[in-house]
């Protein structure tokens, strides 16, 4: 019985991506919504209800966004790999040569290159990935689209909430207001941080410059926030 190529890791490593770019703009947006309610000046209770509600509506217009591009992303591909099952029905030795050309291409001695492409030729499922990968750069699609969307709008709300955390507790030990801003840019820059490390693992850079390249791009946001809220709330 043939297995499935992927395995339940890359199952799980397929939504690490949702997961950390999910995150990233929740708690950027979150937090510039809040430097810029300061900035115009707004109590603590607006900034609350402005908070929660960009949380909840860009992390749901997020979702729907991951839904939509993966689903079309499969789509796209499902229909690739039908055309390209019929071209190697219809054309076998010119899909074949063309593999071989390909492996000649990257060092493989032609004889070799030969036998290696008429030895996938006989399995249609490696032969179909091996060609695809050659010709679209890809054989693997995207996922659930409906467990990426779930994936990106808890990272989005989860993440997105750690400005506001301090604002909440504000309502219960209003002793908290006086430092307010400057606890939750203290919480926001640690996990700007560390999702920007964690982004180093996706994209294959070094952690430290990623952690701090996101902290530097959160804290431009929330000063241009913060700059646009004071310029309105002088108005």
């Amino acid at each position: 019985m043939e297995k499935d190529a992927e395995t339940p890791k890359n199952r799980g490593g397929q939504y690490i991506k949702s997961i950390v770019y999910g995150g990233l703009d929740g708690i950027i947006t979150t937090f510039a919504v809040v430097a810029g309610s300061l900035g115009g000046e707004l109590s603590f209770r607006v900034v609350l209800i402005l908070g929660f509600s960009n949380l909840l509506a860009d992390g749901f217009s997020m979702a729907v966004g991951d839904f939509l591009s993966t689903k079309s992303q499969n789509e796209y591909e499902k229909n690739i790999r039908y055309k390209k099952q019929v071209d190697i029905t219809q054309h076998p030795e010119q899909e074949k040569g063309q593999l071989t050309n390909s492996l000649v291409e990257q060092g493989i001695n032609e004889n070799d290159a030969n036998l290696l492409a008429a030895t996938l030729a006989k399995y249609e499922k490696p032969f179909v990935n091996q060609i695809m990968k050659l010709e679209y750069g890809s054989n693997v699609a995207e996922g659930s689209p409906v467990k990426n969307a779930i994936v990106t709008f808890l990272s989005f709300s989860i993440f997105g909430v750690v400005p506001l955390l301090i604002y909440v507790l504000a309502m219960y030990i209003p002793s908290l207001l006086d430092n307010s801003f400057f606890i939750a840019s203290i919480l926001t820059g640690m996990t700007l941080f560390s999702l920007g490390a964690m982004k180093s693992k996706v994209i294959h850079t070094n952690w430290l410059r990623s952690g701090f390249e996101m902290l530097l791009v959160g804290g431009l946001a929330a000063l241009v926030a913060y700059v646009v809220g004071a310029f309105l709330g002088s108005i």
